[in-house]
């Protein structure tokens, strides 16, 4: 019994047309009009990957997290019940408007809405991209990661930990608590920001090749206040990225090259080095707010000689190396 990826997200805005410039034209997913009040977003050969519903509240409606058995499902619900959490069997017009065969519902202890589901169902026509890009980093990774703000982690760390069987990947304890989760062999998929509030964090996207996000970026950086945090790379995962603003007020990441684990080895530790090596300045912070502070703590991981190891963790190179030796 195993959660395996981050198969889709939903968020509630009334910003449509907005939403389809932004994940259209910006992160270069292929936009759907599901009819009525909904816009949904292909990153691959699933049917939908992100759903926009007109709704009131401009944040995250729901998680969908995919199983890697029908019997799954039954086998969470009987362990959430049995820890007092309600869970819903998803209608079957409820599974059709997700495009999966089953799923199960339920809410975290901050309110949350989770859908665990099982069988997604395949597009019959080849996902096109909203610009030109080499496609995102998906398959059995997964959609990318989703990361929520929380005002308590010792609640939320046992719930995902202990009865959903996410699996600590590093945590952090400067200057906010962060906790990640990788659920596959993607570094994490999941994470958590103590920072006190409760809201949607941010989610992010992996590409293919790192010109799309750096054309990206370009085009963020053409919209006044689009760009939330400038190019960077994180410390634990390695991911080169820039985060952008989204409509809705939390942000999106864009990245490349992200470390890729070996789940059953892989040991939790924690990090000190604070979230990236260099870059990622964050823009929507005041300097005195948060943003010198973990400015000091890139420059401190500089002066004390901190990168990402040479080569190994290079997936570009990896990849033209085995493609020419396999030639």
């Amino acid at each position: 019994m195993a959660i395996v990826a981050l198969g889709y997200l939903g968020i509630r805005s009334g910003l449509l047309e907005d939403w389809r410039d932004f994940a259209g034209r910006l992160l270069a997913m292929q936009a759907i009009d599901r009819g009525g009040k909904a816009l949904a977003f292909r990153m691959d050969d699933r049917m939908q990957r992100l759903l926009i519903s007109d709704e009131p509240g401009e944040t995250l409606a729901f998680m969908g997290w995919e199983v890697s058995d029908r019997d799954d499902l039954q086998v969470f619900a009987a362990r959430l019940e049995a820890a007092g959490v309600a869970v819903t069997v998803g209608s079957r017009v409820l599974c059709d408007r997700r495009f999966v065969s089953d799923l199960i519902w339920f809410h975290d202890p901050c309110g949350n809405r989770i859908e665990l589901v099982h069988g997604p169902m395949i597009a019959a026509d080849p996902f096109v991209p909203g610009r030109p890009i080499d496609g995102f980093k998906t398959g059995p990774l997964g959609m990318g990661h989703a990361v929520l703000h929380v005002k308590d982690i010792d609640v939320m760390l046992p719930f995902y930990r202990d009865l959903l069987g996410f699996r600590v990947s590093d945590y952090g304890l400067k200057p906010y608590g962060l906790y990640f989760f990788h659920v596959n062999g993607r570094h994490h998929s999941f994470a958590m920001v103590g920072s006190g509030q409760l809201g949607f964090h941010h989610f992010m996207v992996e590409f293919q090749n790192l010109d799309d996000v750096g054309q990206g970026y370009d085009l963020a950086g053409r919209q006044e206040g689009r760009i939330a945090y400038t190019l960077g790379r994180h410390t634990n995962d390695y991911m080169t990225s820039y985060y952008a603003n989204t409509p809705s007020g939390f942000f999106v990441e864009s990245g490349w090259g992200g470390r890729v684990i070996e789940p059953d080895t892989w040991q939790p530790h924690e990090t000190h080095d604070g979230p990236s090596f260099w870059g990622h300045e964050r823009l929507y912070l005041p300097e005195e707010g948060g943003r010198k502070r973990l400015r000091d703590m890139r420059l401190a991981a500089a002066a004390r000689g901190r990168r990402a190891p040479p080569l190994v963790e290079c997936p570009w190179l990896y990849g033209e190396l085995s493609r020419h030796t396999d030639a």
